[in-house]
């Protein structure tokens, strides 16, 4: 598989986004966001984490509309798989690529710690190297992962099971204990938890290698 993470000014995960890649034996390139094109080749695109433009307006806001914004939206749309993390989860609610929005934490400061998730669909490529209802510790970090959506969406999302983690815990307000949400064909994946801090058991765990692992392999029998 060959993975593309984009690098936004203000992002800092990209770098443990791109050897979570490679960990599990993919070829990975680095894509600056003023490029508007994808490399040739590409499987997968990854949304690091972090503060792009220092968060102004809106968290992803201006990220969504860098020059590499528009190759991004035009690859999923052609039915790419692309995976947002953290500030990529709000990139990608941003692009109108997933619905809903990532608001201010309920307590209004920021959290960074381990928090336990359950897999609540495992009908993905991301999802399907984990166990129905497994539950999994992976770490937050962020002051905005607040996920909001309206009463009609949230029924959307329950009826095509599209909510693919959910906090044990809430910690931080989301509407339905919602970590994570698939888009509509289950080939863009965005939460809030970041599963590439959490990949080798240097990190303090692993629990966030299967995702990067399943995505491999589904790609490799494609």
């Amino acid at each position: 598989m060959k993975a593309a993470v984009i690098t936004f000014p203000g992002s800092n995960c990209d770098r443990d986004l791109y050897d979570a890649f490679a960990k599990a034996g993919d070829e990975v390139v680095k894509v600056w966001h003023k490029e508007t094109e994808l490399p040739a080749g590409i499987d997968v695109i990854g949304i690091p984490g972090g503060f792009s433009f220092g968060d102004y307006l809106r968290c992803g806001a201006i990220a969504s509309r860098s020059p590499i914004g528009q190759a991004v939206v035009d690859f999923a749309q052609r039915g790419g798989y692309v995976l947002g993390v953290c500030n990529g989860f709000q990139v990608l609610t941003e692009m109108g690529l997933l619905p809903g929005a990532l608001m201010r934490n309920a307590g209004l400061k920021f959290i960074s710690k381990p928090v336990a998730l359950t897999v609540t669909t495992t009908d993905s490529a991301f999802t399907s190297g984990y166990g129905p209802g497994q539950e999994i510790v992976i770490p937050i970090a962020h002051a905005e992962g607040n996920y909001q959506i309206d009463a009609e969406g949230l029924k959307q999302l329950r009826g095509e099971d599209r909510v693919a983690f959910r906090y044990v815990e809430n910690p931080n307000g989301a509407t339905d204990d919602i970590a994570g949400v698939l888009s509509a064909n289950r080939r863009v994946l965005g939460m809030m938890p970041h599963p590439e801090r959490v990949v080798e058991p240097a990190q303090g765990g692993t629990d966030g290698a299967a995702l990067f692992r399943a995505l491999s392999s589904v790609m490799a029998l494609a």
